[in-house]
């Protein structure tokens, strides 16, 4: 199978999308379910590991072992208030291995452990292996989008989820500008010039608020905000929660510590959740939800955006705070446009169109998929993949959030503010704290606040063999480089020495090292084989149980059989499917194997045939009708 065209990828909190831009089309492409999206799911069992549709079916049976929301997880910590506060509502573990955080299964009778980035690994490489049927070829190069308001941790191992997934990440692209490019491509085929979009992007699991100018191919972010912890999953927490005081309330039981109930109630809600969108109620009714106690109830529109208000509330924060950052009023927004499932909420729409004085929201694109979409783009645009509609396009981004040194009485300098057009480069100049001070201590921050304790702490280095000086002589300049993908390197020289010392920014507390990362790779690979294996011997399991059928059929309708032959035939069959139920574990070899012994047993009723023992009837069309059955088997199994 040939190197394929590079795609772009939407990892998703909830659901994933997977696109590919050749000849000027983009297609967003369908997995082997026959849907556009794929849930972020994986479940591991005793027998196999589980992605995707598969996965989110058998949540409800197998909730601690079925792994959702890792994008919730990826580049944090356990100590992280946001992961603490998300631990309540997950029916999986989650652990701490060393200070790095990982989420802890049952897989094959054995205890795993798995860190983010090898669940979202497995989520793309889905995602991959859905590229490559549709396509016919191998994948290998792809453009992955992240929330805007990802940090650079959560940045970083988003590229390590794709390079253990076997992928060369040429970019990780902001979800919103993604967005923009779809619609501002579509927007670009009706002439409309020079426009100020902006996208409101509320998905399963993140928010974010993006301003961008286009203008004759040009995307220009001016400005960026959001949240990273809000969305549909937030929603559902609410309903939830509710109804699990509802449920004690009218049943007198709490069943928020048994693991399916709470699974099987957070299906119910999703769906109710769906459900009013466009219908002013949602009737939820789950059997034997716990304790054998029926749960029937309803949930209105109203009652529901109440539960929700608050959040629903706290989209619009960002709004203006993003509108600021631009330097623009609302009046020179021309387009409002909505990405991210949570958007079909209508009273997340009506809050929006009451900021906007009632403006009229843009649906053009479809929220689920312009994400993809736009990464597909500018997948295509990296490689050289340029169709004439492509030709001018070049795209401006930003930086989400401030970066700067930490200094005396713990004041954050800020270096480079946010919301800075990248790639970039800032240099400012520190010097000593203390008299003949020979080493200097650099943490580097990013966040909005004053204080640097309550910023994000991304990593600390050293810079040493500085002269012996009296306090504030020495003169250190330390630059901070910001690359296409939000990457941060940070430089201090000594001006007086030249003495250097450099810092690609690593977060030790979260962040894997190469060598586990590569150890990883050779374990996605062990897993595909894995996964192929199993897959065979699936087909194989299939295949005799097939056998079987085909057989018990040909013997039922077959006239040129006695009764005793008849009777052996169906014991065999019989003998099969009983033997196929008791042995699920089985190997694909002792599945060929059984399937052999079955069809020599046939075979050798036909032989007593041919020699005139158990046959009624002498007509060898009978006869041959009857082969002719094992031979239909044949061409519908092998």
């Amino acid at each position: 199978m040939g190197a394929g065209p590079a795609v772009g990828i939407d990892l998703g909190t909830t659901y994933s999308c997977v696109g590919v831009c050749q000849h000027g089309k983009v297609e967003i492409i369908a997995n082997d379910q026959g849907n556009r999206t794929t849930p972020s799911y994986v479940a591991f069992t005793d027998t196999e590991r589980l992605v995707g549709d598969p996965a989110k079916s058998q949540a409800a049976l197998n909730p601690q072992n079925t792994i959702f929301d890792a994008k919730r997880l990826i580049g944090r910590i356990v100590e992280d208030p946001m992961v603490q506060l998300d631990m309540r509502h997950w029916p999986f573990q989650v652990v701490s291995d060393t200070g790095k955080l990982k989420v802890q299964v049952s897989f094959k009778g054995k205890e795993k452990a798995f860190y983010p980035e090898e669940i979202s690994a497995i989520v793309l490489t889905k995602m991959k292996q859905t590229a490559e049927a549709y396509l016919g070829c191998s994948i290998t190069q792809a453009v992955i989008t992240v929330p805007a308001y990802f940090n650079d941790s959560q940045r970083r191992a988003t590229i390590d989820a794709g390079t253990i997934a076997g992928l060369h990440v040429l970019k990780i692209l902001n979800e919103p500008t993604a967005a923009a490019i779809a619609y501002g491509l579509e927007a670009s085929h009706k002439g409309e010039g020079k426009r100020n979009i902006l996208i409101f992007d509320l998905g399963g699991g993140t928010f974010d608020v993006s301003i961008l100018r286009v203008d004759d191919g040009i995307f220009e972010v001016k400005a960026t905000a959001g949240d990273t912890h809000l969305g549909g999953e937030d929603f559902d927490n609410r309903l939830v929660d509710h109804l699990v005081r509802e449920f004690r309330r009218k049943h007198k039981e709490d069943l928020s510590q048994d693991k399916k109930a709470m699974q099987r109630l957070r299906t119910a809600c999703e769906r109710a959740k769906r459900t009013l969108s466009s219908g002013t109620a949602a009737a939820i009714s789950v059997d034997s939800l716990y304790k054998g106690v029926d749960f029937h109830t309803t949930v209105t529109r109203a009652r529901f955006e109440d539960l929700c208000s608050d959040l629903f509330q706290a989209t619009l924060k960002p709004l203006g705070k993003a509108l600021r950052d631009a330097n623009m009023n609302k009046d020179q927004i021309h387009d409002i446009v909505l990405v991210g499932g949570s958007t079909r909420i209508p009273r997340v729409q009506t809050l929006l169109q009451e900021f906007f004085s009632g403006r009229e929201l843009s649906k053009k694109i479809n929220p689920d998929e312009a994400v993809a979409y736009g990464a597909a783009v500018q997948a295509a645009i990296l490689t050289g993949n340029r169709s004439q509609g492509l030709q001018n396009m070049l795209l401006l981004d930003v930086t989400p959030l401030s970066l700067g040194i930490d200094t005396v009485g713990g004041v954050m300098a800020t270096v480079i503010k946010r919301n800075s057009p990248i790639p970039t480069q800032e240099t400012m100049e520190f010097t000593t704290a203390e008299d003949d001070q020979e080493t200097v201590v650099f943490e580097v921050y990013e966040g909005e606040r004053p204080m640097s304790k309550n910023n994000h702490l991304l990593g600390t280095f050293i810079l040493s063999g500085l002269p012996l000086a009296l306090r504030g002589e020495p003169i250190i300049q330390v630059s901070f480089s910001i690359d296409s993908n939000n990457i941060l390197t940070v430089l201090a020289r000594d001006t007086d020495t030249g003495n250097t010392s450099q810092l690609t920014i690593t977060d030790t507390r979260g962040r894997l090292d190469r060598e586990e990362v590569e150890r990883m790779v050779r374990e996605a690979e062990e897993h595909r084989a894995q996964d192929e294996a199993q897959q065979e011997k699936i087909a194989a399991m299939n295949s005799l149980e097939s056998c079987a059928l085909h057989l018990k059929r040909a013997a039922e309708g077959g006239q040129a059989l006695d009764v005793r032959a008849k009777k052996r035939v169906l014991e065999l069959c019989e003998e099969a499917t009983s033997w196929l139920e008791g042995n699920q574990l089985a190997e694909k070899e002792v599945y060929e194997e059984r399937r052999r012994e079955l069809e020599e047993a046939w075979d050798s009723v036909f032989s007593d045939l041919s020699q005139g023992r158990g046959v009624e009837g002498e007509s060898r069309g009978e006869e041959d009708g009857a082969e002719a059955a094992v031979a239909q088997h044949g061409e519908e199994v092998d």
